[in-house]
């Protein structure tokens, strides 16, 4: 439902309170003149300008959730823990300063309703529900990555760059088919040998450095202690979709895993960027948010400092994973890894980054319920140590 539905069924005294808010000049008694004034007011290109700059990190918070989730409503207490879970101090934020006051969910929610940004359903069974208007919410993600695009700085072309796309669901297969021709023997720790790695990784299309050195590795997966990030994905992926199970023999494919195997059914990139969001989600709550921004932003080549600049600041520390590390080792290179993202080298400015063709057709339509994640075991920080 659009803003000017919206407005319809709202009373008189919240299109008023509306109405100040954007300075319209018009009859407070005539429910018309407000609708209108109210629309005409919103409808200005600027019209969001003034609130932007302003907005604090609860604020962007909430907006995050309400402009990429899909669902229609959200109850008071929902709106509330969107706010919450964007400024409170988690329990694996190491560090990090405190806000310098208290923000309250309740007040940025009423907020937004005299802003014309939130409004009650009209139904008996959904007038202690919320929504967000259509229109407002395009409007919204158009001002505020035009907002966030004035700081980032862009280049015509790298001198090199480098492009996975499609290689990922290659590489998947081929992780199967070598478990399908080889017996791969686990360690009591479930894990597979570093021989065993060593040998897989020759067959992969992309090489990563097995893990060697003394460090923490938590959170971003099931096996992620154990192996390098995109074979920890790879191998998880498989894991949870049932194509691989670890049993006392070895790790062995499951029937569908060999099916996929001896019919050489390749996966599909969108699936593997689903899980990806559902692995990854845990320690970086807003990723899909922080996706989609990327989406819209690095259309062309832009530095990855112009990007962190811009960004950081939507993402909470996880345990001793910093801000910044988060977003170009956890989401860019993932990105990359996954096919959606370009990673480039300029010798002045450093690491570039692009949306690729494969990013723009997935990104464009792709999306998982922000209440889908894959729940891990592990509930503490590991430290490993690995010869």
């Amino acid at each position: 439902m659009n803003l000017s539905e919206m407005l319809c069924y709202a009373d008189i005294g919240l299109l008023d309170t509306i109405a100040k808010q954007y300075a319209c000049e018009c009859s407070s008694h005539s429910k018309n003149e407000l609708i209108q004034a109210i629309l005409s007011a919103l409808h200005r290109k600027d019209s969001f300008d003034p609130f932007i700059s302003e907005l604090n990190d609860g604020e962007i918070g909430l907006l995050n959730r309400l402009l990429f989730d899909r669902r229609s409503y959200y109850s008071l207490e929902e709106l509330t823990a969107f706010v919450s879970q964007a400024v409170k101090e988690r329990p694996g934020r190491v560090g990090g300063e405190q806000q310098e006051q208290e923000i309250s969910p309740r007040e940025m929610i009423a907020k937004f309703r005299r802003r014309g940004w939130l409004f009650n359903g009209h139904s008996q069974q959904t007038r202690h529900l919320f929504r967000m208007p259509e229109d407002i919410k395009k409007r919204f993600c158009d001002s505020f990555a035009s907002h966030l695009s004035r700081q980032l700085v862009y280049i015509d072309q790298p001198e090199a760059y480098r492009d996975e796309q499609m290689i990922i669901g290659r590489d998947v297969w081929q992780f199967l088919r070598f478990v399908h021709h080889h017996e791969v023997a686990l360690t009591v720790e479930g894990t597979m040998y570093k021989r065993t790695q060593e040998q897989l990784m020759a067959a992969f299309h992309v090489k990563e450095e097995l893990i060697k050195s003394r460090g923490w590795r938590f959170g971003y997966g099931r096996r992620f202690k154990d192996y390098p990030s995109r074979l920890s994905l790879i191998y998880d992926y498989c894991y949870f979709t049932g194509l691989i199970a670890e049993t006392e023999k070895g790790l062995q494919l499951t029937e569908k895993g060999t099916k996929k195997v001896l019919r050489e059914l390749k996966e599909d990139p969108a699936e593997i960027y689903r899980f990806w969001l559902k692995l990854y989600k845990g320690p970086i709550p807003n990723l899909q948010a922080l996706v989609q921004w990327l989406y819209r932003l690095c259309r062309t080549w832009t530095t990855a400092d112009s990007l962190q600049s811009s960004l950081v600041k939507m993402i909470q520390p996880f345990y001793y994973d910093q801000p910044e590390q988060i977003l170009r080792e956890r989401i860019l290179h993932m990105m990359m890894h996954l096919g959606l993202l370009q990673i480039g080298e300029d010798r002045e400015l450093g690491m570039v980054v692009r949306i690729s063709e494969l990013g723009d057709r997935i990104l464009s339509g792709a999306y998982i319920p922000e209440e889908e994640k894959i729940e891990l075991e592990e509930t503490v920080p590991l430290l490993w140590e690995q010869d």
